[in-house]
């Protein structure tokens, strides 16, 4: 998976190093709120959002006179979701009850984006825009779910998932950006290991502020 991750960052560099001669590249921190859950194949148990976290470099290339862009970043994303594990027998019997699921991700989104440049000068001061595109997350840890002892965990995690985005925002003075988007796991996160098939997908609300330089 590290490989995997190291192969994906350079193909990213490779790929925008070239293009950003041809149009604005800017980058820049960003960080943000996320409102999140797991969306399971079957409504077995209760399920409730959780408050998580965002962080990283945010990065957008735009072509002159067109309004059409890309942006793409590094960050760290902590997703989840509040599992009600003790309203199955299946899963109290071992000891388990009702639990917060943990992951940290770290995510490299790739959108392709449209801002309103000509607003004839307001764009120098507000300037809307919207993008969508895919998510690629890597899970580099998760937080323990105990029961009786010796009994393994609930779930088998997978090594990480593809998510598509959709979102819209505005930046502020040239440099502020605010946006909100909505996020579809695509392939699953975590399933239980006494139900085989029975896996979960991630959704995620997503506020967010970066500054580009």
């Amino acid at each position: 998976m590290k490989n995997s991750l190291k192969a994906l960052i350079a193909a990213i560099i490779f790929l925008a190093i070239p293009t950003a001669m041809l149009g604005q590249f800017r980058y820049g921190p960003m960080a943000g709120v996320n409102i999140n859950t797991l969306k399971f194949k079957q409504d077995l148990v209760d399920i409730k959002t959780n408050i998580g976290a965002q962080a990283g470099l945010e990065a957008e290339l735009m072509f002159p006179g067109i309004g059409f862009g890309i942006d793409f970043g590094l960050l760290y994303n902590m997703e989840g979701a509040n599992v009600d594990l003790g309203s199955r027998k299946i899963w109290s019997a071992d000891g388990f009850k009702k639990t917060d699921v943990t992951l940290h991700m770290i995510q490299i989104p790739f959108h392709l984006r449209f801002k309103w440049t000509r607003l004839n000068g307001l764009e120098d001061y507000i300037a809307p825009f919207v993008f969508g595109g895919p998510d690629f997350s890597f899970m580099v840890a998760h937080n323990s779910i105990k029961g009786n002892a010796g009994v393994p965990s609930p779930f088998k995690y997978a090594g990480g998932d593809l998510g598509l985005s959709c979102g819209g925002g505005v930046e502020l003075w040239k440099h502020w950006q605010v946006t909100a988007q909505y996020t579809w796991g695509m392939t699953y996160l975590l399933k239980t290991r006494k139900l085989e098939n029975y896996s979960a997908q991630n959704r995620q609300l997503s506020i967010r502020v970066a500054y580009l330089f």
